[in-house]
């Protein structure tokens, strides 16, 4: 349990909270990366203004955010799986590799289809990170790049549009092509839910 809490706490923190914490720990004068890289001899990087580094640092600091719900969805899916469909794997004699790749994995089609358009969804439009974290434009993602022309009041509403337009058509693709296993993903969940509970009935 302590150690589903640690894994699930970056996952809680505010997106707020997380930008500023991760804005100090890389920075060129005081950051704890930087120094921990001049301790080393080797070079130093601005993260966040060198066009080489900003992506990768952002996808960074997202991943380890969101790593703990995608654990979270995994971790239900394997639980979902019923013990007897392994009882008959292993008297078959199937390995452990088997059984991951012939049970597991087709079973959990419909969650990978879940954390996959969700993930997507989160880089894709991300706007808190690139807004804090991001001082040169010429990083930021589409939303943040929305947010400052509308506020200068610089471009047409044609303009937004379209920037609006490439930041939902993306998306409503990949729902389009996940649909299926997303619909059969609630649809096992609502089942695995009311089993508890129809069984609770019957007793």
């Amino acid at each position: 349990k302590i150690m589903r809490t640690l894994l699930l706490l970056p996952y809680l923190l505010p997106a707020v909270t997380v930008a500023l914490s991760w804005r100090m720990m890389p920075s060129p004068n005081y950051g704890i990366i930087n120094q921990f890289l001049k301790g080393l001899g080797l070079p130093v990087f601005n993260w966040f203004m060198d066009t080489k580094t900003a992506f990768g640092t952002i996808l960074l600091i997202d991943v380890w955010q969101n790593v703990p719900f995608v654990f979270l969805l995994l971790y239900a899916s394997l639980q979902s799986v019923s013990e007897n469909q392994y009882e008959a794997a292993r008297i078959d004699g199937a390995s452990n590799a088997r059984v991951l790749w012939s049970i597991i994995m087709p079973l959990s089609k419909p969650v990978y289809s879940v954390v996959i358009l969700n993930t997507f969804m989160a880089c894709y439009n991300q706007f808190i990170f690139p807004l804090i974290l991001l001082p040169d434009s010429k990083n930021w993602t589409i939303m943040v790049r929305i947010y400052a022309i509308q506020g200068t009041g610089s471009a047409t509403w044609n303009q937004i549009m379209v920037l609006l337009g490439c930041a939902t058509v993306p998306v409503l693709i990949c729902y389009i092509a996940a649909q299926k296993y997303i619909v059969q993903g609630i649809s096992l969940s609502l089942i695995h839910i009311s089993e508890p509970t129809r069984q609770a009935e019957i007793s």
